[in-house]
């Protein structure tokens, strides 16, 4: 492991400062550990303590729920599990938000929840 990974990964940040980066609160943290989401590490006291990786993960479930997807959906984008050809197919759109257009300029792609509802019976 580089130094950067291990720093990216290293258990330090408490929940408070976790839910200022974040914008959710610790239910919502909670509620996102309890499915298995994210695994933050514990102190010996049971304290939570998170790293930029896990934070960085929170971000991205927070954006995809926004965006309509259902808990399950995020938990199969975001955790890498084997899944249909249909969600394959939204994990390279949304891993691929940025895109390069056609005069050359770098912009940022938007999915809208439309764009995305068919693959999803509800």
């Amino acid at each position: 492991m580089s130094f950067k990974n291990f720093q990216k990964n290293l258990p330090a940040l408490p929940i408070s400062v976790v839910m200022k980066i974040t914008q959710l609160s610790a239910r919502q943290i909670r509620y996102y550990e309890e499915k298995n989401l994210i695994i933050p590490e514990r102190t010996a006291g049971n304290t939570r303590l998170f790293s930029i990786n896990d934070v960085d993960k929170l971000l991205s479930i927070k954006e995809l729920l926004n965006k309509g997807f259902s808990m399950k959906a995020v938990d199969e984008i975001v955790n890498n599990k084997k899944v249909s050809s249909n969600i394959e197919k939204i994990r390279q759109i949304i891993h691929n938000d940025i895109f390069i257009g056609p005069s050359g300029a770098s912009r940022e792609q938007s999915i809208g929840r439309g764009d995305l509802s068919r693959f999803y019976k509800k």
